[in-house]
């Protein structure tokens, strides 16, 4: 992620930079056309003012043509001809290119042409005069390079400027994301926010005291529930459940009335441990658990293998172990301990009689694997009520508090299907 001054310094800076270099072609086009303009002025007069002083000498014939065939020797910018038949008495204007014929080195120069018809003693004459235009590139060059100096000043300024005024200007929004992330809303405390003399970053604060005030109102009516709900339900099924439990110990049931109690019993067996996960599931979500503890993962690993050693034997499972000791972690022992469970009484609910199961720890990753024939649908798996088969006895819940329990401490809970195994694994 970047900070929000690069997000927008960058974008302008590129936009400047493309102005730049749009901007040094249009100063050679626009300094070339008005350097053409005023050398095809200048090579009029030239042309206006010749005529005018030959005319003014008022020479001869044969006088004028000693003159102008002088002009022609000594001043090699112009040249004056008698008009031939076949020429149509146009103006012409022109660029060429040629080697300075004074110098033996190679010196390539751009000219400015003027071919022009002058009256001399009543008589028409061709004027071609042609003047350096090389220096125009020279400015160009002079432009181009004191617009990049400005160019160069103007974005280190601006770069100067704005993480200055980022300090100053951005400190209430900084002030107040700081408080935002120390807000725990376990602690119930409203945050203050420091007052701000920016229209916005007021209208911020305000908008998030309103908010964070109704989060906690509606934390509170949540965890009011979740608490209420917890006792106030568990306390008449706990009831049902010990007369179903006295009733069907009764020897007056008939067989066909003691199976209604049994199957009444398994439901209402299932009703209580639905309730009791969508309580833990509610808590997870509310954040009611604290995840600042040091745990020895490996530790509380080892104790739910021993708890579940019987249902290992029942169904005549091969177990294979790989885990690493001292495997430590950072959050709340009992969440840990559910999820180990959840995962480990999953594969032994869903390993057929004579499979395997395999655990694996390492500092990294949790992962249990156990024999199947089939991948499970991975977009359905960790939904609520979500079996994994038919037969299934669950709740549908026990994958999804897995997911709560990885999500609420920052891990990742993933499933694969590979060599005839489905894999689950937690990664820390």
């Amino acid at each position: 992620m970047k900070p929000l001054l690069s997000k927008i310094t960058k974008p302008f800076l590129i936009y400047v930079l493309c102005v730049l270099v749009i901007s040094i072609p249009v100063y050679y086009l626009v300094v070339d056309t008005i350097w053409k303009a005023e050398l095809d002025e200048h090579n009029k007069i030239i042309a206006e003012k010749t005529a005018y002083e030959l005319n003014r000498l008022k020479l001869t014939d044969q006088k004028l043509a000693e003159s102008i065939k002088l002009w022609n020797s000594i001043q090699p910018g112009t040249d004056i001809q008698n008009i031939k038949k076949e020429d149509l008495l146009k103006d012409s204007i022109y660029t060429f290119e040629k080697q300075k014929s004074y110098t033996k080195e190679p010196n390539i120069d751009r000219f400015r042409t003027l071919s022009t018809v002058i009256y001399v003693n009543n008589k028409p004459f061709r004027f071609t005069v042609e003047t350096n235009i090389e220096e125009s590139q020279e400015t160009i060059v002079v432009i181009a390079i004191t617009t990049v100096f400005f160019f160069i000043m103007i974005v280190l300024g601006l770069l100067f400027i704005n993480r200055k005024l980022s300090d100053s200007v951005w400190k209430p929004f900084r002030d107040t994301l700081e408080k935002l992330k120390k807000f725990n809303l376990n602690s119930q405390t409203k945050i203050e926010f420091n007052p701000s003399d920016t229209t916005e970053f007021e209208e911020l604060n305000q908008s998030l005291s309103k908010l964070i005030e109704h989060t906690i109102s509606a934390y509170k009516t949540q965890k009011e529930f979740t608490e209420n709900a917890s006792h106030e339900l568990q306390t008449p099924l706990a009831i049902l459940k010990n007369k179903l439990d006295i009733l069907l110990q009764s020897e007056d049931l008939t067989e066909k009335q003691y199976r209604i109690a049994e199957e009444m019993n398994k439901a209402l067996t299932r009703s209580s441990r639905i309730n009791k996960n969508l309580l833990l599931l509610a808590k997870i979500e509310n954040n009611q658990f604290d995840n600042s503890e040091k745990i020895r993962f490996d530790a509380i690993l080892d104790q739910s293998m021993e708890a579940v050693q019987e249902h290992f034997e029942q169904k005549n499972i091969s177990v294979e172990e790989d885990n690493s000791s001292q495997v430590q972690v950072n959050g709340n022992s009992s969440l840990i301990e559910i999820l180990i469970n959840n995962l480990l009484l999953n594969a032994i609910r869903h390993t057929p009689v004579h499979g395997s199961i395999s655990v694996k720890l390492t500092s990294s990753v949790f992962e249990v694997a156990n024999s199947g024939t089939e991948p499970l649908n991975a977009d359905l798996l960790f939904k609520r009520f979500s079996k994994l088969s038919s037969e299934s006895g669950g709740s549908g819940l026990g994958l999804a508090i897995i997911k709560e329990i990885s999500t609420f401490h920052g891990w990742k809970v993933s499933y694969r299907f590979e060599n005839g195994h489905h894999v689950f694994s937690v990664k820390f």
